[in-house]
């Protein structure tokens, strides 16, 4: 049987390179372009070019056409191509604009480099209109324009907008009947026995019968790999032994953790049966799939048995009976912020039961044992609150805020001409040079103009990004938020504090040391990125 994986298929996709549709043709004309747009004056509006393809048909508009024909359009515009945000394989349904990866740097972080967003078709843009109603707000708030070379979108014109929503919404419309048609051919998989679509179970991987269809088969490696872990759970081993194991082994990946270890030990889908995901509660789980009997359905031959799988959900049962419940929170605070001096890795809180009595040890991840557990994790926030608040308690808390230079240049143009207007009529036969006393009043006015006109600042012209500040210290906003607002700000910030853990003789509690590493950059970093489409979501 040849094997049908899901790596083979991608494999099969038609990949996309774009160096490789640009022909000569296509370069000619570019470099036509680029020297047009060089004869534009200095305050020409500034165009961004958003690129957008999910999948590459035969169908499909290249991104180098769509790039060209809204060089074209730029051109007719009068606009300068400042930049082309090209995003492809993304789907305008499932990823917003603000979440792409090249067009969301260019909104989130780059607003004020340009002036105009050119796209070639809406749907090329978004397909949700509440994405669109989103991006219209964001731009009628910055002060962009949206522009489309096939729609009659234009966000300066009441017409326009109401054309805009219109058209976003026959394109939602299309991408709901899509969605669909996608979950219908999945509520009839679920029914079937034979495996017709989506990603296999954990254990098992796609295969093709004699008579070529696709049928689910054992992994050999995974096979290996959980009656391993059935094995130790009987022999009540801990989930994060269990990980090390098969690490160890070559069986798992370095990227398999205690929670998705245990997640899939937990899937019936190891017993041959169709699953889907429980989204009762709040814990990632699958569910059984019944059939028409009230049976569950079987889709492939069993890992384990039903009794062994039975006896294996006992066995980590018992290992979870035995932990302390968890916090909302999480028990360990500063989480990514406190690393181990000695092997780098999270400093985490290991919480450990007898009796009535619970006890908690700060301890690492790679280090043999966790390393040296300091028994009072309490103690080392409380030394690490003191560091920060020494180091940066009294810097100003200040947010970016966008700034526009629309006024200051409406201003400024309208000062310039003012001042060439009397300049004007100062000169011999003009309109102030005719009596002395309109002479006098005429040069004093434009003395005022010339005052005013220097005393505009350059940089206000410029749409720019400015940093508010709000009126607090990091100390006070950090006493009002506790521990959780500092952990949040210090990753943010991308702030670390090494914790070293010395052995003392005769003293079963070791030394701990902590060491603050800080960006040079940190009063840059600190300032708080208003974020416009966090406002919405």
């Amino acid at each position: 049987m040849g094997k049908r994986t899901r790596t083979r298929a991608a494999a099969e996709q038609r990949t996309y390179d774009v160096s490789t549709e640009w022909s000569e043709a296509d370069l000619s004309l570019l470099e036509d372009l680029k020297r047009a747009e060089a004869l534009l004056p200095d305050d020409a509006p500034r165009a961004l070019l958003s690129v957008r393809l999910s999948v590459l048909t035969d169908d499909t508009t290249s991104p180098v056409r769509q790039e060209l024909d809204l060089r074209i359009k730029a051109k007719e515009m009068g606009c300068r191509v400042i930049g082309v945000a090209s995003d492809l394989n993304v789907s305008a349904t499932k990823v917003p604009p603000w979440k792409r990866k090249q067009l969301g740097e260019w909104l989130n972080n780059r607003a004020p480099e340009f002036d105009v967003l050119l796209f070639w078709k809406l749907d090329r843009f978004v397909r949700r209109l509440s994405d669109l109603s989103t991006m219209i707000d964001w731009c009628l708030r910055y002060g962009k324009n949206l522009v489309s070379k096939h729609d009659s979108i234009d966000l300066t014109t009441t017409a326009g907008k109401i054309m805009v929503t219109i058209i976003g919404g026959i394109a939602e419309i299309e991408a709901a009947n899509t969605s669909t048609r996608v979950a219908s051919l999945w509520d009839y998989t679920k029914t079937q026995s034979e495996w017709l679509v989506g990603k296999p179970p954990f254990g098992y991987m796609t295969t093709e019968d004699e008579n070529g269809r696709v049928v689910l088969a054992i992994d050999p490696d995974a096979h290996t790999a959980l009656h391993w872990c059935r094995r130790m759970a009987h022999r009540h081993v801990p989930a994060r032994r269990m990980v090390m194991v098969l690490k160890r082994a070559g069986l798992a990946s370095d990227g398999l953790t205690t929670s998705t270890l245990l997640r899939q030990l937990r899937n019936p889908a190891l017993m041959g049966y169709r699953v889907e995901e429980d989204k009762q509660g709040g814990a990632r789980r699958s569910k059984l799939v019944l059939g028409k009997d009230a049976k569950p359905i079987r889709v492939a031959e069993g890992i384990f048995t039903e009794d062994e799988f039975d006896e294996l959900q006992a066995d980590l049962d018992l290992r979870s009976k035995d932990q302390p419940q968890r916090q909302p929170g999480g028990a360990t605070k500063f989480l990514g912020v406190m690393v181990c001096a000695d092997c780098g890795t999270n400093m985490y809180v290991q919480k450990t039961t007898k009796g009535e009595r619970v006890y908690q040890y700060l301890r690492c991840q790679k280090c043999k044992a966790g390393g040296l557990g300091a028994p009072d994790p309490e103690a080392v926030y409380s030394k690490l609150v003191a560091d920060v608040l020494s180091v940066l308690g009294d810097e100003p808390v200040q947010t970016r805020s966008y700034a526009q230079g629309a006024e200051a240049r409406k201003e400024q143009k309208r000062l310039e001409e003012s001042v060439a207007y009397y300049m004007r009529e100062l000169e011999p036969g003009g309109r102030f040079a005719k009596t002395r006393f309109t002479r006098e009043q005429a040069e004093a006015t434009l003395d005022k103009l010339i005052a005013d006109l220097e005393a505009i600042d350059p940089e206000s012209t410029k749409d720019r990004w400015v940093n508010v500040h709000n009126g607090k210290t990091f100390r006070e906003q950090w006493e009002e938020g506790g521990m959780e607002a500092m952990a949040a700000d210090l990753l943010r910030v991308g702030i670390t504090c090494k914790v070293t853990r010395t052995k003392i003789p005769k003293v079963r509690a070791p030394k701990v040391h902590l060491k603050l590493l800080i960006p040079k950059d940190v009063r840059k970093r600190l300032v708080v990125k208003e974020d416009h489409f966090g406002e919405k979501f």
